[in-house]
């Protein structure tokens, strides 16, 4: 993500919602037997613009959580969200994972699967079609839509790094 417009966000003075995309016992084997733990990929975001992600492991599934949460919000994004969708078509990848996001007409809603259907929701999108390509990995999916979603510009900034007026962007 060495993206020039990722904008960290603070959690201290936000409230944010926490979806729970994925859970999973893992098991080490030992030379006394199995020992069982739990993964968990959180997402949190404010729905107004606000996501991020977390992984928690721990040997109880609450405390799994816990630690995911606690992650998600050490790593909060911002994204443009233009009256409940996003400016523009955008394609984001991570690892095996990829996923194509596109603005939809009001009334449409979240066309979307599992994991990257968490994502969108967190950050506040209602109206939007997506298709995951490739490794259908939650984690993987989870940050390339991350991915996706930090990609996307908004007519005003753009003006603003190419330094000219906001209705000139769409004039030419």
């Amino acid at each position: 993500m060495s993206n020039v417009n990722v904008k960290r966000v603070k959690s201290s003075e936000i409230e944010f919602k926490d979806r729970l995309v994925s859970i999973q016992r893992v098991t080490k084997v030992t030379k006394g037997g199995r020992t069982f733990s739990f993964s968990a990929i959180v997402v949190v975001g404010n729905e107004n613009g606000v996501v991020g992600h977390g992984l928690g492991k721990a040997k109880e599934v609450t405390s799994a959580i816990a630690k995911g949460i606690d992650d998600a919000k050490k790593n909060l994004v911002k994204v443009p969200v233009l009256k409940g969708t996003i400016p523009h078509e955008q394609t984001g990848r991570y690892s095996g994972a990829q996923v194509f996001i596109k603005p939809a007409a009001p009334g449409t809603g979240v066309i979307a699967g599992g994991a990257m259907r968490a994502v969108l929701e967190s950050v506040g999108i209602k109206d939007v079609l997506a298709k995951s390509k490739g490794s259908s990995n939650p984690h993987s999916v989870v940050k390339a839509t991350i991915d996706a979603l930090v990609k996307l510009r908004d007519a005003h900034t753009i003006a603003e790094l190419r330094g000219i007026d906001v209705n000139k962007v769409f004039n030419g």
